[in-house]
């Protein structure tokens, strides 16, 4: 079952326009929840798709602000988004995520500028205050409840994607792709 991701940027675009910062939860969002350890130099470490990380790159490029906040704290994630990825924010070891949100907010950003993706109970208060929330289908459903769009696709599985997809639909954010014409 596919959705068409442009309709959808349409349906939310007043919403979605004013969009600056996008914040995702790291496990059951950019992860399929599972935690394995991979040993003490490493710890606990999860597996996040490379279509979400290459959406993250995206939004980046055309001015938007991305960034995590998790309760979790690895060095495995650590080295994804920091790192690797080199997201605007990486709020890492506190489950009480209301105090990265609010560090956004002091940063000059508005709710209503705000894209939140979680899919825990703990995240609900920052689902209830961004201008515009999402989580996956396996969320719990006072998660489902407090949120304006729920993905097709499953936690780990691009799920983030789908939503940062719509996102650019919504805002015009188009990415030039090469071809070898311009080489």
């Amino acid at each position: 079952m596919e959705r068409d991701l442009r309709s959808l940027g349409k349906k939310f675009k007043n919403k979605l326009e004013l969009i600056e910062v996008v914040l995702f939860d790291i496990d059951g969002i950019l992860t399929n929840g599972l935690i394995h350890w991979d040993g003490m130099e490493i710890g606990y470490n999860r597996a996040t798709h490379a279509q979400d990380g290459y959406g993250m790159k995206l939004l980046m490029d055309a001015g938007i602000k991305v960034g995590v906040i998790s309760g979790g704290d690895s060095l495995g994630v650590k080295k994804r988004f920091k790192e690797n990825l080199n997201l605007d924010y990486v709020f890492l070891g506190n489950e009480d995520k209301r105090k990265a949100y609010l560090k956004v907010l002091e940063l000059g950003h508005e709710d209503k500028n705000i894209l939140y993706m979680g899919d825990e109970l703990f995240d609900i208060p920052l689902l209830k205050k961004a201008g515009f929330s999402a989580t996956v289908p396996n969320a719990g459903h006072e998660v489902r409840e407090a949120v304006d769009y729920i993905t097709l696709r499953e936690s780990g599985q691009a799920c983030a994607r789908e939503v940062m997809d719509i996102l650019r639909y919504a805002k015009g954010i188009f990415p030039v792709i090469p071809t070898f014409s311009s080489l």
